[in-house]
């Protein structure tokens, strides 16, 4: 009788952070962990005004191995320009860790007709992020799912456990094969607010005696940061900017990390501002209100929270002007007029594309800009220099203040060691072989893009 083989082939995700695309065979089962964008492979052949085409669907990523040249993978209309011939699905799922760009943003490639599993929380957001025009995902068979509810996936048996990270449903895996247990950490940490959410996970994880554990390892380098922030501190931090000026406050953080609006309209409210936030965030976190997990405040009744309006098309705030699912929050938006009156009485949430709004906006020098993010692997973030330049023309003070979504390299040590996989892969990380100095008592095994490792 032939064994059957149980492969993981890594497409995205190795020598890079973020950019997940791992395949996983078991026997005639094939499903792929994440399917991301890679932000450091786009940057080797695109930037500025050279983007990759949209009428060339998914031909011009397939040219510089940006998506794996895969047959029974991509919707036929993305790949009618390659040499991939179109054809039945082959692959049996996608699953989604969660909603960051880096592990769902080529999703939009897939066939429809392949199911994609992800949480309840993340098909939200999935829809609140294409409703309001961000990104195309395209229609896809979504399956959801949340903790304690596993996954039958031809002879995979997959287990979700919730992780905490700086987006709301966040899932580690635990994936039962026919050769034993994967596991696949997604993105997580210890030190933020959930904390107790990835110790499930972690407890879950080292029950099962797993055959290979993959990890990430985002902030693993060779000189680590020695200060680590949790949200409390960014909370107190924040907080004593705001409470020690008169001037305006300008606040960015990554639109999907509830814990940090959460942690702004503490701040605003302790200080008797106004917590004003972009219209699309505002739309996001109203659809997330539903899920009462999360413990979201009703934007559209908080007094404290305004929303801000862009000047669009005729530039006269016309409600003609703003898309179909922006109006139900115009009642309560105010624009740069408003802000530039009442800087004193305004934490103003603005993203660092949005940057522009500055000029209408007028700030007083000597106002404040808080940078409350930091991995710069994101569609929201813009590029350093450019930022301090606005920063140093407007005359605000900068204020990095951050709780990292990601495990330190202590937190990353306790996990590995509780869980105790007979081989670990790491992935999410630009220094893969510092896994190899840190654990000495695990078969550590470096993966390359595109290289298949078998599961023993």
């Amino acid at each position: 009788m032939t064994k059957r083989r149980t492969t993981l082939t890594f497409y995205g995700g190795v020598n890079e952070i973020g950019g997940n695309k791992i395949l996983l065979e078991d026997g005639d089962t094939s499903v792929f962990l994440d399917f991301g964008m890679s932000f450091a492979g786009e940057a080797q052949y695109f930037s500025g005004y050279l983007t990759p085409r949209g009428v060339n669907g998914a031909g011009d990523y397939l040219e510089f191995n940006l998506l794996p040249a895969l047959e029974g993978l991509y919707a036929e209309d993305m790949i009618k320009n390659t040499p991939i011939r179109p054809c039945e699905p082959e692959i049996d799922a996608v699953i989604l860790s969660h909603p960051h760009i880096d592990h769902v943003g080529y999703l939009p490639f897939i066939h429809p007709d392949i199911p994609v599993y992800c949480g309840e929380c993340t098909r939200t957001i999935i829809d609140a992020v294409q409703e309001s025009g961000r990104i195309e995902f395209g229609e896809h068979k979504f399956r959801t799912f949340r903790t304690g509810r596993k996954v039958k996936v031809g002879s995979l048996e997959i287990e979700p456990v919730h992780v905490d990270h700086s987006v709301p449903g966040a899932y580690g895996f635990i994936i039962h094969s026919s050769v034993g247990s994967v596991v696949y950490t997604g993105d997580l940490r210890l030190h933020g607010p959930m904390a107790q959410m990835t110790n499930d996970f972690v407890e879950k994880a080292e029950t099962c005696d797993p055959a290979v554990m993959i990890s990430e390892g985002t902030r693993i380098s060779p000189k680590e940061e020695t200060v680590i922030h949790s949200e409390m501190r960014v909370k107190e931090e924040g907080n004593s900017v705001v409470a020690n000026t008169s001037k305006l406050v300008v606040a960015a953080f990554y639109s999907r990390d509830v814990d940090r609006f959460k942690t702004f309209h503490e701040i605003a409210k302790t200080n008797d501002r106004k917590f004003v936030i972009p219209i699309k965030l505002a739309h996001l976190l109203f659809k997330l209100r539903a899920d009462p997990r999360l413990e979201i405040p009703d934007v559209m009744r908080d007094e404290t929270i305004l929303f801000y309006k862009k000047r669009k098309k005729t530039g006269e705030f016309a409600e003609s002007d703003y898309y179909v699912w922006e109006r139900p929050f115009l009642e309560k938006a105010v624009d740069y007029g408003y802000i530039r009156r009442n800087q004193s009485k305004v934490l103003l949430n603005l993203d660092l594309v949005g940057f522009a709004e500055l000029i209408d906006v007028k700030p007083s020098a000597g106002g404040h800009f808080i940078h409350s993010m930091s991995e710069p692997f994101s569609e929201e973030d813009v590029d350093k220099d450019v930022m301090h330049r606005w920063l140093e023309h407007f005359g605000l003070n900068f204020h990095q203040i951050h709780a990292s979504g990601h495990c330190p390299r202590k937190d990353l040590l306790h996990i590995v060691n509780r869980v105790k996989p007979k081989s670990l892969i790491p992935v999410h990380t630009e220094h893969p072989r510092l896994f190899k100095e840190l654990f000495r008592n695990v078969d550590v095994k470096l993966a390359e893009r595109g290289e298949t490792i078998e599961i023993a």
